[in-house]
């Protein structure tokens, strides 16, 4: 055990954990070169496109130090994003250490302090890496005095690293074996660890990815998950080196895999506990939650007879994803779909790109919304998430939304438009203290409904890239919540349906108007496109009608000839709108999503 170390990456989106993980597998020669692609962890398209970790993997790195001894590394990688914030801690509560990576030019971010934290209540040891030293505005020197100023760490055990080019790799294998505790443990019964992970196999059903704290597991043995009671016989072991290898036993101390006939992702919950059934070990570990939702969003077909594939689609997925979760919805405008609830709006995209990439679909999303708790007169609570639930606003008390606090870092020169782009989002400043003396942390208390929308994107552009962002949920608060419908020729269309605070519900009525003015086709009568809470109309937009011009014939003479073709052209429009029907286009729905997307 004392040559086996269990460590992690964590840092800041985009520092370059992916590339570092890439070289310390290169190093140990774990891949040959010739079947060697960048992100070898990063199995997905979309992660490999948008250098992002979405589904974090684990693998053995053999590895002879400089006194000729040789190490069992695991690499439990995790993702960077914020949304998976609960793997990130799984994984970290398996490991004894790990590597802080910070970019050279970049240098600490809100990430970067919130996974420190999170390492820290896992009582890790910690080794800072400071990445990119290669590139032109690289500043060692800050990045050193950040270290000991933001982070409390010591930067002179700080290791230089290019990832990219190749340098100080070998640093970083060393300073893991030299630095980084082994995996404390006793081999013998009862059996008991941790699952951090697992992901679907087509032909063996699901892979569990587990750390042993105690004992030993090995074909045959019969298991049960701690949480749920299920039971299973435990058909394969063994450790990950890209592909996997099958061992005759996992023991106290070691990373591996299972295999267990388990038929799907969601039996298997990430934060378990794994232990023998005749002789089970006394308390599970810690720290297990169950993965909610924070943002919901319905998904229909572009075209109706697309519901089967995109029910099949949806199955297929949730055998891999089981922070997924989805149930039947239908709407008058865009008939059968799905409701479906995500850990956040990363998560979103990446369901979304994936259904139509891998399973070829055309799907159209409803505005993301949040789950609000509405306490009725008579006491009892009602939780909901979409808008064609809301009850009748007569017999509602109170409602409330969920709140986060947010920690936002930004270089003091934008500290203005911070807080007024936060303020203007119904935002509570509660504190704010400088890292350095030109960069500060400030943290908000902020509605998840404002910040589901569009708030990341206008962070980075207010602060030109330079603000970072990471967020945790408190509690809900009461709040003025009113439902939008918007009608067309007052006819009520619930798919553009939307809960929102009563001080924006003007302001997105009049937004959605004019979007779909701009996207529904002129007819021979007029349309009225009209935002309204219940019977009060608060913003209208017309889609003019297209006219014919019945005084064209007419050359002098009495106005009374003029006015009497007008009028007779006016009824005729007043009985064609009575029986005509407005088909609202495709690009029309899509077009009111982006107001409140993009």
């Amino acid at each position: 055990m004392k040559n086996i170390r269990n460590f992690s990456i964590v840092a800041h989106i985009d520092h370059g954990k992916s590339t570092l993980s890439d070289r310390l597998i290169q190093m140990t020669n774990v891949v040959m070169d010739r079947d060697f692609k960048d992100q070898i962890l990063d199995t997905m398209d979309i992660e490999r496109e948008r250098g992002i970790t979405i589904k974090s993997q684990t693998i053995c790195l053999p590895y002879t130090s400089k006194n000729n001894q040789t190490y069992f590394l695991n690499l439990i990688d995790t993702p960077g994003h914020v949304d998976f914030t609960y793997e990130v801690s799984r994984a970290l509560a398996s490991c004894e250490g790990a590597l802080l990576l910070i970019d050279a030019s970049q240098g600490v971010e809100a990430q970067t302090l919130a996974n420190l934290y999170l390492a820290l209540e896992h009582d890790l040891e910690i080794i800072p890496v400071i990445n990119k030293i290669d590139l032109p505005s690289a500043d060692v020197e800050r990045v050193k005095k950040q270290i000991k100023e933001d982070l409390g760490l010591d930067p002179e055990t700080a290791i230089l690293t290019s990832a990219k080019e190749g340098i100080g790799i070998e640093d970083v294998l060393e300073g893991i074996v030299n630095y980084l505790p082994p995996p404390t443990g006793n081999p013998d019964p009862p059996f008991k660890a941790l699952i951090f992970d697992s992901h679907y196999d087509s032909f063996r059903g699901t892979i569990v990815y587990f750390r042993v704290f105690q004992g030993r597991v090995k074909p045959k043995d019969l298991i049960t998950f701690m949480s749920n009671k299920a039971v299973y016989k435990v058909e394969e072991v063994g450790i990950f080196q890209i592909n996997r290898i099958p061992q005759k036993e996992i023991s106290a101390g070691q990373v591996g895999y299972m295999i267990a006939g388990i038929k799907t992702v969601s039996d298997t919950r990430c934060g378990d506990t794994i232990t023998l059934k005749d002789r089970p070990c006394e308390t599970p570990m810690p720290g297990f939650k169950e993965a909610k939702p924070v943002v919901f969003s319905s998904i229909y077909p572009v075209a109706s007879d697309g519901y089967r594939e995109l029910a099949t689609g949806l199955e297929k997925l949730k055998l891999n994803d089981a922070s997924l979760i989805y149930e039947k919805d239908t709407s008058v405008a865009l008939g059968f779909g799905f409701r479906c609830g995500f850990l956040g709006l990363l998560h979103l995209e990446v369901v979304q790109e994936r259904l139509e990439r891998e399973y070829d679909l055309s799907l159209i999303l409803t505005a993301p919304s949040v789950r609000y708790k509405i306490v009725m007169n008579d006491g009892s609570t009602l939780t909901i998430d979409n808008p064609a639930l809301y009850p009748d606003p007569t017999k509602i008390e109170c409602t409330k939304e969920p709140f986060i606090r947010a920690s936002i870092i930004v270089p003091d020169r934008y500290m203005g438009t911070v807080m007024k782009l936060c303020l203007d989002r119904r935002g509570i400043n509660k504190n704010y203290q400088y890292l350095t003396n030109n960069r500060l942390e400030m943290i908000f208390e902020l509605p998840l409904a404002e910040v589901v929308y569009d708030f990341y994107d206008t962070l980075k552009s207010v602060t030109q890239g330079y603000g970072s962002f990471d967020y945790e949920l408190i509690d809900f608060r009461e709040t003025d919540l009113v439902k939008v419908d918007i009608l067309i020729n007052g006819d009520r269309v619930d798919a553009l349906s939307q809960l929102v605070h009563r001080d924006r519900a003007v302001e997105r009525a009049r937004r959605a108007c004019e979007k779909l003015r701009d996207e529904i086709p002129r007819q021979m009568f007029k349309i009225a496109i009209q935002g309204a809470i219940g019977g009060n109309i608060i913003a209208r937009k017309t889609v003019s009608a297209f006219r014919k011009d019945v005084t064209a014939k007419c050359y002098g003479g009495d106005i009374t000839r003029k006015r009497k073709l007008l009028e007779k052209q006016k009824k005729g429009k007043k009985r064609m709108k009575m029986v005509g029907q407005v088909m609202i286009p495709q690009s029309a729905f899509l077009s009111v999503l982006k107001t409140d997307t993009n």
